[in-house]
């Protein structure tokens, strides 16, 4: 894919992987972008930032959990931009801890952005890509969560693991057209999202934010089928297809229930 001067759509700009990609394809790939979050000011910032370097941004402020707004974000990226060459659908939530401390809301909240947002707007973008016949693509973010069952986190890999298998099945189903699909799968990042206490003894598997867009970046940019950052994240997406499942799953168990407990712990001694 060539990115330069033409328009991409990036969700959930506003932070975190969103902002690095949006800010690495404008800054680095010479893009345009129409970024769409629900925080106005943050959006106005990275404008501010990008066009210096003689590109142009259009914030779109939209609340994805509302399909009302997820349509009428899309009207507006094509009203600014005159038609898009791609999309990276990046917006997403999560819950780390106990499966019972995600209430009803919350997880509807998760569900509406991180897979029915997904949906809709990848089922208006890739019409849109196809009759333009500019051979562009768009960019689903999962996760690694979607590639193997993560205790605690089982409502977040639940959704992640639906976008890995719509985008692998989309990418079949889309060959021959002049569109791509690639799903991209990160692990831990360095971002808002994992700024807690609850992750404060897993920082050292985090990876740098920065590190991890160029990696995405450079997958969707080569119309990657799935997608995978770094040597460490790729052994370990090996090592799920090879070890007995409950086993890895387990570990990952294991880790996440150490830091959550050892969090817990310093609560109780601070009386917190």
């Amino acid at each position: 894919m060539d990115f330069r001067g033409r328009w991409v759509m990036v969700t959930g700009a506003s932070s975190g992987l969103g902002l690095e990609m949006a800010r690495q394809l404008g800054r680095d790939h010479g893009a345009n972008v129409v970024a769409v979050a629900r925080r106005l000011e943050r959006l106005e910032a990275l404008k501010e930032e990008l066009e210096p370097a003689g590109v142009q941004v259009v914030p779109v402020t939209a609340d994805l959990t509302r399909q009302e707004e997820v349509d009428s974000a899309f009207e507006r990226a094509l009203d600014a931009s005159g038609g898009l060459y791609g999309a990276v659908l990046n917006a997403g939530v999560t819950h780390f801890g106990d499966w019972r401390e995600l209430d009803w809301d919350g997880f509807q909240r998760m569900l509406a952005t991180n897979v029915t947002s997904v949906v809709r707007l990848s089922s208006l973008v890739l019409p849109h890509l196809i009759e333009r016949r500019e051979n562009g693509g768009v960019m689903l973010v999962s996760s690694m969560a979607g590639l193997a069952p993560v205790p605690y986190q089982a409502a977040y890999s639940g959704t992640k693991a639906f976008l890995v298998h719509y985008g692998c099945s989309l990418w079949h189903e889309l060959r021959g057209e002049q569109v791509s699909l690639t799903t991209f799968a990160p692990g831990g990042i360095q971002t808002e999202m994992t700024s807690g206490d609850r992750f404060d003894a897993l920082r050292g598997w985090l990876m740098p934010v920065d590190r991890c867009a160029r990696s995405g970046l450079d997958g969707y940019r080569k119309r990657k089928y799935l997608h995978v950052p770094g040597v460490v994240y790729k052994v370990l997406s090996a090592l799920n297809g090879v070890a007995p499942e409950p086993f890895a799953s387990s570990r990952v168990a294991a880790q996440y229930r150490a830091s959550l407990e050892a969090l817990r712990r310093a609560k109780a001694e601070s009386g917190s």
